[in-house]
């Protein structure tokens, strides 16, 4: 089973890398190892990027003693409002749908503007985990994990959709599955073993219940199951939200959510700096490590797949990170 690979320049909706990146010569290098950053660094993230990011941080760090990292991970949705609504001051942001960033941070509809630009550095896939122990596990396939997991008595974790992309994106996967196998009552008797009263805020908070066995399966990212080794459903690229070239038909699964509807598209990470970080030169020389090859090794090494090169989206992108990503035209971005 593969850990991580890239997606390399096929990601089907990235445009051709313009003149304005620049060469690769005309800013600091990927790697981040001129004069080292100082001072406190505050990072936040969506919760499947804490694992991944405690190694990253730790690389970064002993590159950079004089910096002092603060982090919080939380659903994506949650850890955004907290710089657009509670006005709180962070460094570097890594959310699980970058397109959470240019909705609600751009300033649309002449509202405040908290980001100007994001870069898509991964991608995931959404599946269900579950353990030898899991209710059904011994008989389950990937012809038939839709009749196992409807199975009265089969009890189902995820994540709440209105705080947490993999809270929509499970329901968004169901909705694609319904019309990929011709099973029209698929995602409600799914959704039956999955009552919304025991949704959590990050899906990452339901993974000591289903090791423990208080839940059988979790709707949860590829990348979550291999970092816990856990078993997981390998769903097909047409409903799993990893493959750029479904992005047109991912478009058909749309769910609403309370900051409203969410519609389907190829799963990618993203990062920016906010307009109010406190320490932007440390910002920058954090996400340019995230960039370089020894940050892309530890995301693929705990299961990401790493978009190779990463992808841009917005404008006044600082000059040092222009030349680790092509300018993208990603949905909704």
């Amino acid at each position: 089973m593969r850990r991580g690979t890239r997606f390399g320049v096929a990601l089907a909706a990235v445009s051709a890398l313009v003149a304005s990146c620049g060469s690769p010569t005309s800013a600091g290098p990927a790697s981040g190892e001129d004069a080292p950053a100082s001072g406190t660094l505050i990072v936040n993230g969506a919760g499947t990027l804490a694992r991944p990011f405690k190694a990253v941080i730790a690389a970064f760090t002993t590159r950079n003693p004089d910096v002092t990292v603060e982090s919080r991970f939380a659903g994506s949705v949650e850890v955004v409002r907290g710089i657009t609504e509670l006005d709180m001051p962070v460094d570097v942001l890594g959310v699980a749908d970058y397109s959470l960033i240019p909705e609600m941070m751009f300033g649309a509809g002449g509202g405040p503007r908290f980001a100007d630009w994001y870069i898509g550095f991964v991608s995931n896939r959404i599946t269900f985990a579950y353990t030898d122990q899991s209710n059904g596990a011994a008989e389950l396939t990937t012809d038939n994990w839709r009749e196992v997991m409807s199975r009265p008595g089969v009890r189902i974790g995820r994540s709440n959709p209105d705080t947490d992309p993999s809270g929509y994106q499970t329901l968004q996967m169901l909705a694609l599955a319904q019309d990929y196998y011709d099973e029209p009552k698929l995602s409600a008797e799914v959704l039956a073993n999955s009552p919304r009263e025991t949704m959590v805020d990050t899906e990452t908070h339901l993974l000591p219940a289903l090791v423990s066995g208080q839940i059988d399966y979790l709707g949860i990212y590829r990348s979550d199951a291999l970092q816990h080794d856990l078993r997981f459903i390998d769903l097909p690229p047409q409903i799993d939200l990893s493959d750029p070239a479904q992005a047109d038909a991912y478009e058909s699964a749309s769910v609403p959510t309370a900051s409203g509807t969410r519609t389907g598209k190829p799963i990618v990470y993203a990062l920016t700096i906010p307009t109010n970080a406190p320490n932007t030169a440390a910002a920058q020389r954090f996400v340019e490590f995230v960039l370089s090859s020894d940050g892309q090794k530890i995301m693929s090494d705990n299961g990401f797949t790493v978009l190779d090169p990463a992808v841009a989206g917005g404008e006044s992108l600082p000059t040092s990170l222009r030349p680790l990503a092509a300018p993208a035209a990603l949905p909704g971005g």
